[in-house]
């Protein structure tokens, strides 16, 4: 007797745990592991979906009180045994449900209905053919007649062409499929999302010696039988999407495959096309705005090795590739590789494990690495390689720091800087084309003074507080609540506010200014069509547009020989985010600004529009000086106990009724602080940065501690804890390592 090991269908705590199905005789030889299956749950005639992550021989129970299953669910699909692994890695890690892991590493759950392309052959030598065509036109068979000649032509005919070019019948094709003079042939057709789009080229790479150093390098190590993961720093336009390829181009020839993740789906484009034009039709994509079809089919070629090359965001990380040898994560800082739904996983934790299953290596790539990245690599954890000058020699961009408190003062309150201004009219009149970025998008939380730079920080965390609608401004750290005052408490002036310029101010801005510039905006109200990155990208590319004006996406990782100049208005704005990492996030989104100027043959220029000129990260940014920033960054990190000099662990508790939460998130408070780990810092309860939504409230508690294995230790023990009493049902806990942004 088989018996098969079922996590169901349930996101729930309490049944997060294996149950066993007899497996029926009919579906013995059928049943693998991965498979979706339904089983009877509970009492009655329920049934539930679930995934088999076992089978067995031996029962676990008395085989009279085991259940059989009801049925394999069809149409679903298989998931691998290796991403069953990590399903269980990342439950075990991130404190997720078994079944909400197993959904995550599933990239696509449902088969559908694969392409088809149809030919007709000629099945009767071509002497009999010409005699049975004269007989066709004989006896004024019109249809057939043509159909036979054109097969005579050209042996080989497109059931379109049949059907649309000649205007043959299906019926007219059957009849002499019966008869034996041709035959139909089906023939399966991957969707190619990019099919027809590019070109492979012969190309010539000619890598300088630091690319070399680092291709060099890290192939020594691969050929030795060494994976381990290692970090690519290398400045805006250094080249290191060249290091990449001539990785992959030598991992190619053993057999193997890579992945490639890229932060943002913006940026799929313009990838995939310099990865096709180096390897051809073996590159492919995975990512959420591909159809239904499209995604299927991209799993298929991944799952029979029909490619080499899969390029996406995050959760292009669990393609079923068979022979993984390369795992590569582009922009690793960007925190979108950071999940924000459960499980709560980083891709560069999950592409680290699964590539320790696989015998692959991991590259990081980044000009503006993560400060975790960094202090991994500086303190042997990972491998380090730079590349400290741009590809074949184009100079880094002039940087300009512009005050706007002097502006102020000046009389400007325009949203852009005289320098900007006059920057920008020279663009213009020389035809070459500008990037106007804005850091945040929409209404800021902040409270700043335009007068003298300052905000408003928690007296207790170092972060801004938050300004909420009824005035008041709030830390979402520990809890800590003012009033918002009338006037700057640091030099007295009116001009204290939240920021309020979007990006379709910018562009009414630009427009009124220079009424004959053509001005395109990228922001998430223009990419909510699948095509509408590809159009906003290719129009600029082409020189269809003088300006570009958008958000973050358009300042990662985008490459345009034409742009010589970026502004960056306000940016301030990620630096005033309620958040311990805005500093970090500050720089390495205006050095990416910044570096997306003078990229081509010609000098670029950025202009950095600020209220705090003499802050580090905005300095470091405009000197591109990221050694000089991770040095007070650091000193900042390990004063206030925040990773990478401390663990951190973000503990959510959501729930309909305010009352039961508060009540509940302070036992838990209490209970935390009972715990016997030396060291642990308990910060909270507090509000969360948004305190409810869709009428469920929401609370935080964070935990700090020097060593991760005391926050691990920690969090099973308030799981032991919370096993115990019934009230903490009535609530949906989540936990959240380190984590990237507010909750």
């Amino acid at each position: 007797m088989e018996y098969a090991s079922v996590i169901v269908d349930i996101s729930h705590e309490k049944l997060d745990r294996v149950f066993q199905y007899r497996v029926p005789k009919e579906l013995q030889n059928r049943l693998q592991a991965g498979m979706q299956v339904e089983v009877p749950f509970g009492m009655g005639n329920r049934r539930m979906k679930g995934y088999v992550v076992g089978l067995s021989e031996e029962p676990d129970y008395p085989p009279e009180k085991i259940k059989p299953l009801t049925g394999i669910v069809e149409g679903s699909v298989k998931a691998e045994s290796q991403l069953i692994a990590l399903a269980a890695w990342m439950h075990e890690r991130y404190g997720s449900t078994m079944n909400q892991a197993l959904k995550t590493v599933l990239p696509v759950k449902q088969k559908t209905k694969q392409k088809q392309s149809r030919r007709l052959v000629l099945k009767i030598p071509v002497p009999e053919g010409e005699i049975l065509l004269q007989e066709y036109e004989r006896k004024l068979y019109r249809a057939k007649a043509r159909l036979l000649k054109a097969l005579l032509e050209e042996g080989t005919l497109s059931w379109q062409k049949a059907t649309d070019g000649l205007k043959i019948s299906a019926q007219v094709i059957q009849r002499l499929a019966n008869a034996g003079v041709l035959k139909v042939e089906a023939e399966t057709r991957y969707r190619n999302p990019y099919e027809g789009h590019f070109t492979k080229r012969e190309q010539q790479v000619v890598l300088n010696e630091e690319q070399e150093n680092a291709v060099e390098g890290i192939w020594a190590d691969y050929k030795e039988g060494i994976r381990k993961t290692y970090l690519l720093h290398g400045v805006t336009g250094s080249g290191k999407t060249e290091v990449y390829m001539e990785l992959i181009a030598r991992l190619i020839q053993t057999g193997r495959q890579a992945v490639v993740l890229i932060p943002e789906i913006a940026l799929t484009f313009q990838t995939v096309r310099r990865f096709y034009e180096r390897f051809g039709d073996r590159v492919s994509v995975m990512h959420s705005r591909l159809s239904d079809g499209e995604r299927y089919d991209q799993f298929l070629r991944a799952k029979e090795g029909e490619i080499d090359v899969i390029i996406g965001p995050r959760s292009a990380l669990f393609a079923p590739f068979p022979k993984i040898g390369m795992i590569i994560i582009d922009e690793e800082h960007e925190s979108s590789y950071k999940s924000e739904t459960v499980p709560r996983y980083h891709a560069r934790e999950a592409a680290v494990f699964r590539a320790g299953m696989c015998g692959a290596s991991v590259i990081l790539g980044s000009a503006t690495p993560s400060v975790e990245s960094y202090y991994r690599a500086k303190t042997g954890v990972y491998g380090l390689y730079r590349l400290s000058g741009r590809y074949k020699d184009a100079c880094l961009p002039k940087v300009s720091i512009i005050d706007l408190r002097t502006e102020l003062k000046e009389g400007n309150r325009s949203i852009f800087s005289r320098k900007l201004r006059e920057a920008l009219g020279e663009r213009l009149q020389k035809r070459q084309q500008a990037m106007l970025f804005i850091n945040r998008r929409g209404l800021s939380g902040f409270v700043s003074c335009r007068s003298c730079g300052e905000a408003i920080l928690c007296p207790h965390c170092d972060v801004t507080l938050s300004l909420h609608n009824d005035g008041s401004l709030k830390c979402h750290y520990c809890g800590y609540e003012t009033h918002m005052p009338k006037t700057c408490p640091s030099c007295g002036s009116k001009y204290i506010s939240g920021f309020r310029a979007g990006t379709q101010q910018i562009e009414r801005e630009v427009v009124k200014i220079f009424p004959k510039a053509r001005v395109l905006r990228m922001d998430y109200d223009t990419t909510r069509t699948k095509e509408s990155y590809e159009q906003i990208l290719t129009a600029f590319g082409k020189g269809e547009a003088d300006v570009l004006v958008g958000t973050q996406m358009i300042v990662k990782g985008h490459d345009f020989p034409n742009v010589t100049l970026v502004g960056v208005l306000a940016a301030d704005l990620s630096l005033y985010a309620p958040d311990y990492r805005a500093s970090e996030r500050t720089f390495q989104i205006l050095t990416q600004a910044a570096g997306r100027a003078g990229r081509g043959a010609l000098p670029g220029e950025a202009v950095i529009q600020t209220y705090r000129p003499e802050h580090y990260s905005i300095r470091t940014a405009a000197e591109q000086d990221y050694e000089n920033f991770f040095r007070q960054e650091m000193l900042y990190r390990k004063m206030l106990g925040y990773p990478p000099a401390a663990s951190m662990l973000g503990i959510y508790l959501t729930g309909p009724s305010e009352e039961l939460l508060k009540e509940c998130s302070e036992r838990m408070g209490h209970l935390l602080r009972q715990l016997l780990v030396e060291g642990l810092v308990v910060v909270g309860p507090a509000a969360a940065a948004l305190a409810r939504k869709n009428d469920v409230y929401r609370r935080v508690i964070y935990l700090k501690h020097s060593c991760e294995a005391a926050i691990l230790k920690a969090e099973k023990e308030l799981q032991r804890e919370l096993e115990q009493d019934t009230i903490w049902q009535k609530i949906y806990i989540q936990f959240d390592h380190n984590p990237l942004n507010a909750f």
